[in-house]
């Protein structure tokens, strides 16, 4: 019988796996091999969602009724949670029946809407360092990426004047995240006055990836409560982070009616609407209180004074007030490598992942990113192998 030989489309030729995907299975070799890897990479929290949350989630599904196929644009109880949601910590008005379209994450979003917009030959304005995702997204989409860098110098904001100084004449979209990943940094009023008078100058439609807003931040922001934002921006937020559900894939995009229903002329042709029992259980999420985050953001805080011990006790230099799941920090001076190397020494000698920050972007070269998503526990378990084994 003939051997069957199938190329992998083009289109795959500019993306590569994603880089936790083939870190993971390395760490598991590791691992198996039997030696005690801490493993601080991903932003997957450790932490369960409330206990009310996953009693609805229960509750919902000895339901006979919904193991059904679901709305393409989501169970009402979901957008109604999400639009009084954003009104109350954001103070921004959303129509839940045409303004709040849920997705199975914001990840997901980021694709949607690349491939709802983006023509062969458009271009999209990603951060650098950035979320990987936005790179690939773009790409698959068949855009070209266009890149603005984030500086320790300039706080890792935006410059819009070089940006200015840029043919902008082909830039379609133009990707946003702030409180920002991976470097901490907060958003501010001003910061997204700017964005969006930017994207209005330009006609850009600004999109911004808001899943941070509720961790280790107290300036909570929504870049659509900003005047004129409706008519130049759509948001995505997501519950992985700052309600503990990331296996649960719950997040939304919100903005214009008719934008939504352009991704939705995508989205409905790529999926179906998610599970009734977790978009009941999402809604039970959202409707939590302040102790929630409380809680949440006191167990954060307690890992991040661990965090700086460990980064002292590896050299590096880091700034505090930083908002998020990680702490952003530069390898030392005098480490002749890049954070590749620097990454890879770390786990050899000491049996401790830290994440090199090149993998955000060139601009994260001489930077890493460890994550807070352990516990305490295992970041001292960290600190103490650092300071055992890692050769100065």
């Amino acid at each position: 019988m003939k051997k069957v030989e199938i190329a992998p489309a083009q289109r795959l030729d500019c993306i590569k796996e994603y880089y936790f995907s083939k870190k993971n299975r390395e760490i598991a070799e590791l691992r198996e091999a039997g030696r005690d890897i801490v493993a601080l990479g991903i932003g997957s929290p450790d932490l369960p969602p409330h206990e009310s949350v996953i009693e609805r989630l229960c509750k919902e599904a000895h339901r006979p009724d919904v193991h059904v196929y679901q709305p393409y644009n989501g169970a009402a109880i979901l957008r109604k949670a999400f639009s009084e949601w954003y009104n109350k910590y954001y103070n921004v008005q959303l129509d839940p029946a045409s303004e709040i379209l849920p997705l199975i994450g914001s990840k997901e979003g980021i694709m949607h809407i690349c491939m709802t917009y983006l023509n062969e030959g458009d271009q999209a304005l990603i951060p650098n360092p950035g979320y990987p995702t936005y790179r690939a997204a773009v790409t698959l989409s068949g855009g070209e990426c266009v890149e603005y860098k984030l500086k320790a110098s300039n706080d890792y904001l935006p410059d819009f004047e070089e940006m200015e100084k840029q043919d902008l004449s082909r830039v379609k979209l133009m990707l946003v995240n702030y409180p920002n990943m991976p470097t901490g940094t907060r958003s501010s009023v001003e910061l997204f006055e700017k964005l969006v008078a930017f994207a209005s100058k330009h006609n850009i439609l600004l999109v911004h990836d808001n899943p941070y807003s509720f961790v280790r931040n107290d300036i909570r922001l929504s870049i659509l409560s900003i005047a004129g934002a409706k008519d130049v921006a759509l948001e995505m937020n997501s519950l992985s982070k700052g309600h503990s559900m990331a296996g649960w894939r719950v997040g939304a995009v919100c903005g214009k009616k008719e934008w939504l229903q352009d991704i939705l002329r995508f989205k409905s042709n790529m999926d179906s609407g998610e599970f009734y029992p977790i978009q009941a259980a999402a809604a039970e999420a959202l409707s939590l209180g302040e102790d929630w985050f409380t809680q949440l953001n006191d167990v954060y805080y307690s890992r991040e004074e661990k965090g700086y011990e460990l980064l002292d006790a590896l050299g590096c230099t880091y700034r505090k007030n930083q908002a998020g799941l990680f702490i952003w920090a530069e390898i030392p001076a005098d480490f002749e490598g890049d954070c590749f190397a620097f990454s890879d020494k770390v786990l050899k000698e000491c049996d401790v992942f830290v994440t090199p920050g090149g993998i955000f972007g060139s601009e994260g070269t001489r930077c890493i990113r460890i994550s807070l998503c352990v516990t305490k526990e295992q970041l001292q378990k960290a600190i103490d192998k650092v300071k055992a084994n890692l050769k100065k």
